[in-house]
């Protein structure tokens, strides 16, 4: 199953890169746009169809699975000391972030007070990192893959808790483009393993957003957070009101 999980994200990665789109694919494998979307998040594929979009890309089966597996060597996440060494310096963890969104070199140095100079030694450190591949002229090639996710409960989730988390929820969250949904209810088992699959899904949602808009121009992107979270829990306050053999 991962196999074909990689496959179908080396084929969407195909058609970003070449500017094709579902509705081209669609009008070529004479399907609707909606079946073609469905065909890419069921991942159903047959033989004959994987080779038809194949050659709308220009592909062989084997010049596909040799890209998928470029793809599967790429860092999904980095070590403990990677993720020291990023924030132990903020401006390499804004740098390292801002190239997991594709900004180029004088994306960079628009966006942040840091000079030519200094900038290069930043990337210079994360080529050293393994997190990109520094090429000349300043460009680069990202070591990492496209699902890329930080250690759970690592150092850059403690910075995130330590120092962003009361930021971030610090807002009434009613302006535009804002949400905060809080809903609390009971649950079985099996309901709640099949709501950390949907927030998961969402999760995915997300980084395919990311990904179609990440060749558009900086001034068309926004920086923009999202915090899915989900876990057995209810407020102490409330707790306290339980019986005693009621409590958890």
């Amino acid at each position: 199953m991962q196999e074909t999980a990689l496959v179908i994200d080396t084929l969407k990665a195909e058609l970003r890169r070449r500017g094709l789109t579902y509705k081209e694919l669609a009008e070529v494998l004479q399907l609707s746009h909606a079946s073609v979307k469905r065909l890419f998040a069921e991942g159903n594929f047959t033989l004959e169809r994987l080779e038809s979009i194949c050659r709308f890309l220009s592909l062989d089966m084997a010049e596909l699975f040799h890209l998928a597996n470029k793809r599967q060597q790429r860092l999904r996440q980095l070590t403990v000391e990677q993720e020291k060494l990023l924030v132990s310096d903020i401006r390499l963890l804004a740098v390292a972030h801002s190239l997991l969104n594709r900004l180029s070199f004088d994306e960079l140095l628009a966006l942040y007070e840091l000079t030519e100079h200094e900038l290069i030694r930043l990337l210079v450190k994360l080529d050293k990192l393994k997190v990109i591949e520094l090429l000349p002229n300043n460009h680069y090639k990202l070591l990492v893959s496209r699902k890329f996710q930080w250690l759970p409960g690592g150092p850059i989730q403690q910075f995130f808790e330590q120092q962003l988390q009361s930021e971030f929820f610090t807002a009434s969250f009613n302006k535009p483009g804002e949400l905060r949904l809080y809903t609390s209810t009971l649950l079985s088992n099996g309901s709640i393993e099949k709501l950390n699959t949907l927030l998961q899904k969402t999760a995915e949602e997300v980084n395919e957003l990311h990904l179609n808009d990440e060749t558009l121009p900086l001034s068309q992107r926004h920086p923009f957070s999202i915090v899915l979270a989900a876990r057995p829990w209810e407020a102490k306050a409330i707790m306290a009101l339980r019986r005693q053999k009621q409590r958890r």
